[in-house]
């Protein structure tokens, strides 16, 4: 701990804080803070900072007559050193279309804690280089340097149109070049480590075509339909956390080989660290803030970028605040303790380790820390996540492993009301573990809802003499007497529950929970940490068991097959952290030379490891439905294969289980912070956990403003 995180100790004990009130308590507490900022006001909050409206326009909002500007940039034009602020816009600039926006005052800095300088957390604040972004909670996709976009017929080639007078934050032109950069000479440079996104793969495997016809024009031809092509443009920051996209070819050029010799082999880790604009001052950018001054797992600070693209409703050229600065603190409880004694302008819970078992601590202290309370519902549909290695290497434990009554005994096994009181202050619902019923997907009509509930209560009702039976059912029994059951061909089955060494308290608490329940099924059960460095490559080796103690996934966004990962093993990357690793790895290759290459060499032995699932096995009906979904241009046709997909879920599985959806997740804002929006201005009362629905730069923090900003410079 650095001698200023020291300053301060807390009056209120550590354990107060953490634990301040009962469960009973708690979750009336959580009740009474749920709307943080309502309208009229949060409690405690001045009026005139408080949100009001819900959800965002879809439509494009008009261009204001006139445009303002920060007190700061004013100074230079006047003094001749930036052009005048309607020269730094693009001809028409994204007017951020929230219902819940005031307008606001220029001004200020907003004082914020990260974990370390480097962490991409910190670019989950700025959704500047998106082409697209999400709005309303992931139910819209809208504009961002692209004013328009449009496809064709089949949905094989899309048409992206950038916004005219786009520029970095060094002043230079932002265009199509600057897109055709990235494609030509980072992701179709072998020398370079970028490879194609998932979104610019078209089902069959083949890469699509990206071309510029024009400085304000993208073209992406694909060989099959791509009709989630806008969607998955949406998702992610780009440029920093997920896919690139843009990078300013301007700045970059001299890093690169092709266009400057003798950079010498390692000529790629010096151009990713001058590309990394999170790190690199120098690194001209699009987001609202570019950065200031770097100090190494110390601090940061961001200054405005004085030709950011966005502005208000009222013409008012954002960000509102001058500068962000964020602070390195490595122990989530030093974070907390810098929250209550009023350190911290601005915190998303969720990347501070911050929980609904600290509401009650951060409410006591309010007083002190001026911060409201705000609960966003999480989108999460299943809470804690669990589920089991269906590729484990050891063949006769990977057979029970595979066995649905299996799966389904050990989901009856678990006491979901216990956890979704210890755990969750009895918020959100019960549910078997599935999607989000806030998907497009569930949405779509009352057969889709239908489908996405019949999920959810599939497997949910506690029953531990029904999941005893049927472990009896499938031979999972107590052969030698011992009050442990046995395999089927009666050897030792020690059920091994693995979990990253550094799960948040309530992982590891959800952990314990489970060891209990399912020892009280008869099993054998242990638990076992795993040092996060080594956990993907022993994963997707067959070498872990079990997953668990994996807090907030919220999979979908927008609808099932934009974030297929839990839905269907398939291979886009993070697939190979799911249920079926091997899977998800071979569908990777699957219909590709290299799949030939690895036929004579066995799975587990593979770089990767990767296995073809048996004709009959229910992944092989995922894929097959998957296959049509996904080049499907229909969208309610599209939604009912999904459902398709769904009960295989429900009949054959779960693949994968939860216990408690949408619970809230904590964010705080200072009491005179304007335009952080509440729950209910929310057009689905918050999306805030998966990192493809960025959080909370979807929100726009760029109009977040003081109502004082002179007391807070």
């Amino acid at each position: 701990m650095s001698s200023e995180q020291a300053q301060h100790p807390s009056r209120l004990s550590r354990r107060a804080f953490l634990h301040g009130s009962a469960v009973a308590a708690g979750a009336a507490m959580l009740a009474a803070c749920s709307g943080g900022g309502a309208t009229p006001a949060a409690k405690g909050g001045p009026a005139t900072s408080a949100a009001t409206g819900k959800g965002s326009s879809t439509k494009a909002l008009p261009t204001p007559k006139k445009f303002s500007e920060s007190p700061l940039l004013a100074k230079q034009v006047k003094a001749g050193s930036l052009p005048e602020v309607s020269e730094r816009l693009p001809a028409n600039p994204y007017v951020i279309p929230h219902n819940w926006l005031r307008r606001g005052k220029y001004g200020g800095n907003l004082r914020l804690i990260v974990d370390d300088t480097a962490s991409g957390v910190v670019k989950e604040f700025m959704y500047g280089h998106s082409p697209l972004r999400w709005l309303n909670d992931a139910l819209d996709v809208g504009p961002g340097l692209a004013e328009s976009w449009e496809t064709n017929a089949d949905q094989t080639e899309w048409t992206l149109h950038l916004r005219k007078g786009l520029r970095w934050s060094d002043g230079e032109p932002c265009t199509a070049a600057d897109i055709m950069f990235w494609w030509k000479d980072m992701v179709l440079d072998e020398r370079h480590p970028e490879v194609a996104p998932a979104e610019l793969v078209a089902a069959d495997g083949k890469t699509a075509e990206l071309s510029a016809p024009d400085d304000l024009t993208i073209t992406i031809r694909f060989s099959t339909s791509a009709p989630l092509t806008a969607a998955y443009i949406a998702n992610w920051v780009k440029n920093g956390n997920g896919p690139t996209w843009i990078v300013p070819k301007h700045y970059l050029v001299k890093y690169h080989p092709a266009y400057t010799g003798g950079l010498g082999e390692k000529w790629a880790d010096t151009f990713e660290s001058k590309r990394n604009f999170g790190i690199n001052p120098d690194c001209p950018t699009m987001t609202g803030w570019r950065l200031k001054s770097y100090h190494e797992g110390r601090i940061m600070v961001w200054e405005r970028n004085p030709y950011y693209w966005c502005v208000t409703p009222d013409g008012d050229q954002l960000p509102y605040v001058d500068t962000l600065t964020f602070t390195a603190v490595k122990d989530p409880q030093v974070s907390k303790l810098r929250v209550q004694n009023g350190d911290v302008d601005y915190a998303h819970g969720t990347f501070m380790g911050i929980s609904l078992a600290d509401v009650s601590g951060l409410k006591a202290v309010t007083k002190k820390s001026k911060l409201n309370v705000l609960l966003w519902d999480s989108g999460s549909g299943c809470g804690s996540l669990f589920f089991f290695n269906l590729n484990y290497k050891d063949p006769a434990i990977r057979k029970v492993l595979n066995e649905p009554k299996f799966r389904q005994a050990l989901s009856h096994g678990v006491d979901r009301d216990e956890v979704q009181k210890a755990v969750f202050f009895n918020t959100g619902y019960k549910t078997t573990g599935t999607y989000n019923l806030k998907a497009s997907d569930c949405l779509a009509d009352p057969n889709g809802r239908k489908t996405f509930e019949s999920w959810r209560d599939s497997y949910v009702t506690y029953d531990v003499e029904k999941a005893k039976k049927l472990l009896d059912e499938i031979g999972v029994v107590d052969r030698d007497g011992d009050g442990m059951r046995e395999l089927p061909d009666g050897g030792r089955f020690r059920l091994r529950l693995d979990q990253a060494a550094d799960a948040n308290e309530d992982g590891d608490k959800m952990g314990n929970l489970l060891q209990k329940y399912w020892k009280a099924l008869g099993l054998d059960v242990i638990r076992n940490p795993v040092p996060p460095a080594q956990w993907s490559v022993k994963w997707q080796a067959g070498e872990l068991m079990a997953y668990t103690a994996w807090m907030n996934p919220a999979m979908p966004v927008h609808e099932c097959l934009v974030s297929p990962e839990l839905m269907v093993p398939v291979g886009n990357g993070l697939s190979a952290a799911f249920w079926a690793p091997l899977y998800a790895n071979y569908a990777m290759i699957r219909n590709t030379p290299e799949e030939a290459k690895v036929a004579k060499v066995a799975p587990y032995e593979r770089n990767p490891p990767s296995m073809k699932p048996p004709a009959d096995d229910p992944v092989t009906r995922l894929w097959e439905i998957y296959d049509k979904a996904r080049v499907e241009t229909n969208a309610m046709k599209r939604y009912q294969q999904v459902w398709e997909m769904i009960k295989i879920h429900i009949s054959e599985g779960p693949f994968y289980m939860g216990v408690v959806g949408n619970y809230p997740c904590v964010e705080l804002a200072h009491q005179e912070l304007g335009n952080v929006p509440a729950r209910e201005n929310l057009k689905l009362n918050g999306l805030i956990a998966p990192w493809q629905h960025p959080t909370p730069a979807a929100y726009d923090p760029e109009a977040f403003y003081w109502t004082n900003p002179a007391q807070h410079s």
